[in-house]
């Protein structure tokens, strides 16, 4: 295993932004830095060993800062959204930074993603990683309580980047982190991901209102277009969706550790993804808003639906939804939360 330390230059406030390194004796690395704990790269050998980046970015600090677009990053303290930015808590009603609309989205306007974390390289059995480290101040966005929180990455020698969040308060707030990462496993760049097989292990589905909000039910896939347990294509069914996926999924059952949350098959290239998660949620989003107006890494433009995202997460809104699991972490408690990105050979 190796790992590897280097600058990636300033932020226009002077603070120091690092890239981190890791790869191991396979082809697999990945690179991250410490603005957002943000997956920068992730070299995935094809079937034939050809090594390809598979997930979208920019090849510069400054286009980061640039263009923000939550590729990479950790999303926090609440990834996804919160109606109408606000929900009460014990009794007292909080308001939210809103930054979608009248919605509060993914940490509101200065979320986990634009903070600058502390980091430092870790080494494990067969594995190396990066442990990053930030202190959400009480108030930030409008959370309630300084939140002490953690994102590890570790990469092994059986091709997994096993993502761990952990996190500690001193008031009861609600946590919802997430990697936000935009994959496409025949290379960022390379053409729309319509023809990459998907299979979610998830019989439901959370349906969502045109703001993108929860309205409280949660359906049965089973003879709709959302329906992924057994694997389809991303462009089979997507012009039956409106606006294409953008739908939090339940993943069937529940365990202690992590289970086979998703499957992803890129044919032409044989690119193959698994994740797994202890989260009970996982957000499948079809890059319905990239309109060619963004241009990433190597020079290539990024047009609609060009990358997908599966976020690993609670449900949307859930401080608001007694009926959705919660999202509250209170003092003496401990959140942690893994998700594991396995590449197997197809």
């Amino acid at each position: 295993m190796e790992i590897h330390r280097a600058p990636f230059g300033r932020l226009p406030d002077g603070r120091e932004v690092e890239l981190y390194s890791l790869k191991n004796g396979r082809g697999l690395e990945a690179r991250l830095m410490n603005l957002g704990a943000t997956l920068v790269a992730l070299e995935v050998p094809s079937r034939d060993l050809r090594p390809a980046d598979v997930v979208l970015g920019y090849d510069t600090l400054e286009d980061y800062v640039r263009y923000p677009s939550y590729f990479g990053c950790v999303v926090g303290r609440y990834a996804n959204r919160i109606a109408e930015g606000r929900f009460t808590l014990d009794g007292v009603e909080y308001t939210l930074a809103r930054n979608n609309g009248e919605n509060h989205l993914h940490g509101g306007i200065r979320g986990f993603d634009k903070a600058v974390w502390k980091a430092r390289p870790i080494e494990g059995e067969n594995a190396a990683g990066v442990e990053f480290t930030y202190l959400s101040p009480d108030g930030e966005e409008g959370y309630p309580g300084n939140l002490d929180c953690a994102a590890t990455y570790w990469l092994n020698e059986d091709n997994e980047l096993k993502i761990v969040y952990e996190a500690k308060t001193d008031k009861a707030t609600p946590v919802n982190l997430t990697n936000h990462s935009f994959f496409n496993l025949a290379g960022q760049g390379n053409g729309d991901i319509l023809g990459h097989e998907v299979m979610l292990r998830a019989g439901r589905f959370i349906p969502v209102d045109e703001g993108l909000i929860p309205t409280g039910e949660i359906h049965g896939v089973r003879g709709t277009p959302m329906d992924f347990t057994e694997p389809h294509t991303v462009g089979s069914r997507i012009a039956e969706v409106k606006g294409g996926y953008d739908h939090n999924y339940v993943i069937d059952g529940s365990s202690a550790g992590p289970v086979l949350a998703a499957r992803v098959r890129e044919p032409q290239g044989g690119r193959v993804m698994e994740i797994l998660t202890t989260e009970p949620g996982v957000q499948f989003y079809t890059g319905n808003f990239l309109d060619g107006s963004i241009t990433g890494k190597a020079g290539k433009v990024y047009r609609k639906h060009y990358g997908f995202c599966l976020e690993t997460q609670h449900f949307p809104d859930s401080p608001n939804r007694p009926s959705f699991p919660s999202t509250i972490l209170r003092p003496g408690g401990a959140y942690r939360s893994e998700t594991i990105h396995r590449f197997p050979a197809d």
